[in-house]
């Protein structure tokens, strides 16, 4: 009689755990960006959701909040924070715009960045691990997985830019960011800041003579009407981020992370395949009214060696930017 209560005194308990880890493994994953329902990020968000899904077998649940329906960047970051928020896919820029994420101002350094694969290469190096550990104690949110292409941003002109000499004297209009003055300057350059909503009447009457924003942009804006030359710099680079709430994040099981991080990588790689495929037609689109160019980047590069001195310190740690260059420097595909 003793050992039949006992016995069933450790099924009970059996039974009990198992019911209870049960429910400790049902998850829902809420994960937002800022993209509409047509652009590669949200494919790639809905791929993601899929691949969580049946690699669980429905466990795991995902819900998919596009085109900013849960804020900005900023705002998704606080959401995170705050444990009202499990995930955000966005570019690795928009780090740097949170308490504790200032280094990653270094991700939209202009002329720096080869390519995509070499970007992406350098920010999961391992002399890059020290800055992604301290902004994510810092900030409380985890990078889970740096993987997405996103359209670079070029440059058009009403002349053709082939080198850095080229850029002496052009007025043209820029971001009202300290780096990318800082380059425009150097190169010999007069930047000029004008409301995106003025830039084709600008660009038309003369104001500026040229503009800085990648393929898509403008061939959607039809600023191929208003200016010759379309330089393929990809200048300014970004990456889509899968970012979680680090107390969600180390609360889930290394099974389950190791389930969302490959689901990522097939994602991220998902959303580069559509980003390419849509530069190449847009390029296609481009060259039908414009002369596209590749200008001589190493001679941007070279003359801009040393400009950015005075942020190492402060924006990002002392260092970081040689580095940087040194493995764009080796980079190949």
């Amino acid at each position: 009689m003793k050992r039949f209560i006992a016995l069933s005194l450790v099924l009970l308990f059996a039974s009990a755990m198992a019911f209870a880890e049960g429910k400790q493994e049902t998850v829902t994953i809420r994960i937002g960006h800022i993209r509409d329902t047509s652009s590669p990020t949200h494919m790639a968000a809905l791929k993601f959701k899929d691949l969580v899904e049946q690699g669980s077998n429905g466990r795991i649940q995902v819900k998919v909040f596009p085109n900013s329906q849960l804020g900005d960047p900023k705002a998704m970051f606080a959401q995170m924070q705050t444990g009202d928020l499990e995930m955000v896919y966005g570019g690795i820029n928009t780090f740097a715009w949170i308490n504790g994420g200032e280094a990653y101002e270094i991700t939209a350094m202009p002329f720096i960045y080869k390519d995509y694969a070499c970007m992406r290469g350098a920010l999961l190096s391992d002399f890059f691990k020290p800055v992604m550990e301290k902004a994510e104690k810092e900030t409380g949110i985890t990078i889970v997985n740096i993987n997405g292409d996103t359209a670079p941003r070029g440059l058009t002109a009403d002349r053709p830019i082939n080198n850095a000499d080229d850029f002496k004297g052009l007025k043209i209009r820029t971001a009202a960011s300290p780096t990318v003055l800082t380059a425009m300057k150097t190169l010999g350059a007069l930047p000029q800041q004008i409301p995106f909503s003025d830039l084709y009447m600008a660009l038309k009457t003369g104001v500026v003579n040229a503009q800085e924003n990648g393929a898509i942009v403008v061939a959607d804006q039809h600023l191929y009407e208003v200016q010759k030359y379309y330089m393929k710099t990809d200048y300014i680079r970004d990456i889509e981020t899968f970012y979680a709430a680090t107390p969600f994040w180390n609360g889930l099981s290394k099974a389950d992370r190791d389930l969302i991080y490959k689901a990522t990588e097939q994602a991220g790689d998902y959303e580069t395949k559509l980003t390419q495929e849509k530069l190449a037609t847009v390029y296609d689109t481009l060259k039908q009214h414009m002369t596209v160019i590749t200008p001589d980047m190493a001679s941007i590069r070279a003359k801009l060696k040393g400009a950015f001195d005075s942020f190492e310190g402060s924006k990002w740690p002392s260092g970081l930017l040689a580095k940087i260059a040194d493995y764009e420097e080796s980079c190949t595909q």
